[in-house]
């Protein structure tokens, strides 16, 4: 299994955050995708900016402190682990874990430099949309 984890700090309001990351109907804050489709409030799909989907199944949402859901295309399987920590200062922790399988050679050798490069663009974007 592949591993990927990023952890960031921000300074913002705890809900504010939680609010920009699971509200998957805002998605156009995320440079890295065209469009998110809703299935049901479990389910949804991700398509990157050549439509290639990934597909979502969510696992565990405790508000303001746990985010996790499966994932799966056609090149990979796996999970990822979004952690929230309100912190003494008043910041806010994110700490996101990826991990996944591939079964693609070519995709074994690229997946943990894909993982990182993906997380940090996320953060990034994230950290954008905070600062508006």
């Amino acid at each position: 299994m592949i591993k990927s984890n990023v952890k960031k700090e921000f300074n913002c309001d705890i809900e504010k955050l939680w609010n920009i990351i699971t509200d998957n109907t805002n998605y156009s804050w995320r440079s890295d995708l065209s469009k998110i489709e809703i299935i049901d409030d479990k389910h949804f799909i991700e398509y990157a900016k050549n439509n290639y989907p990934t597909y979502f199944t969510i696992t565990s949402k405790e508000k303001l402190k746990e985010y996790k859901f499966d994932i799966e295309n056609t090149n990979i399987k796996g999970n990822w682990i979004g952690i929230f920590k309100k912190l003494d200062n008043g910041n806010v922790l994110l700490d996101f874990t990826e991990k996944i399988e591939t079964n693609n050679f070519i995709m074994k050798l690229l997946a943990k430099t894909y993982l990182n490069r993906q997380q940090k663009r996320y953060m990034k974007d994230l950290e954008k949309e905070l600062n508006k």
